[in-house]
C-alpha cells in the first residue's frame, strides 16, 4: 500500500513538473515571474534617467514639484513618482517599469492614478498600461504622450525633469 501511495505522488509531481507547476508547488517561484528587463537602446538616455527627478502635474503645481526616483534592478528600470498639492487632497501617483530608453523617449508599463479636485468629480482617475514619456524640442523634461484623461475632457500635462 505504501509503494503505490509513492507511485501517485511520482506521478503528480512529474505532471506537475511537465506542467510547469513544479515551482509554485515546491516554495519556488512565489514572487511570480521576473519583471522584462529593460530595452536600453541609448545609454546616455538610461545614465540621465536614472536618480531623483522633479514630477509634475500641472493641475497641482509647477512651482512645488513632487518627486521621481528611477532604480535599476536585475536590469529592469522602475518608476515611482508622486506629486500632492500642499493642503489640499489633489494629488499624481505613478508607479512601474520601464520597458524600452531611446535617445528622446522612454516606454513606462504601469499605473497613473490622478486625483483633481474640479477634474471627475474629484475622484481618482486610474489608468494602467504602457505609455510613452518623450523629449520635443528643447526640453528638459520628458512629457506624457498620451496627454487625454480618461476620465475628463481635459488634458493632463504628467512632466518627469531631467536632474
Amino acid at each position: 500500500m505504501a509503494s503505490m501511495a509513492w507511485i501517485l505522488i511520482r506521478q503528480v509531481w512529474l505532471l506537475a513538473v511537465l506542467a510547469g507547476l513544479a515551482a509554485p508547488l515546491f516554495g519556488q517561484g512565489e514572487a511570480g515571474p521576473a519583471p522584462p528587463r529593460t530595452v536600453v537602446r541609448d545609454e546616455a538616455a538610461r545614465q540621465r534617467l536614472l536618480g531623483a527627478h522633479r514630477f509634475s502635474l500641472q493641475w497641482i503645481s509647477w512651482e512645488s514639484f513632487g518627486r521621481a526616483e528611477v532604480t535599476e534592478k536585475d536590469g529592469t528600470l522602475s518608476i515611482r513618482a508622486s506629486q500632492r498639492h500642499e493642503g489640499g487632497g489633489d494629488f499624481i501617483e505613478m508607479e512601474g517599469i520601464i520597458l524600452e530608453v531611446r535617445p528622446d523617449a522612454f516606454i513606462f508599463q504601469g499605473r497613473i492614478v490622478t486625483q483633481v479636485s474640479y477634474i471627475f468629480g474629484g475622484q481618482p482617475c486610474k489608468r494602467e498600461g504602457t505609455f510613452t514619456f518623450r523629449v520635443t524640442g528643447k526640453r528638459k523634461y520628458w512629457r506624457l504622450k498620451e496627454m487625454q484623461n480618461p476620465c475628463d475632457d481635459v488634458v493632463d500635462y504628467v512632466d518627469v525633469y531631467f536632474q
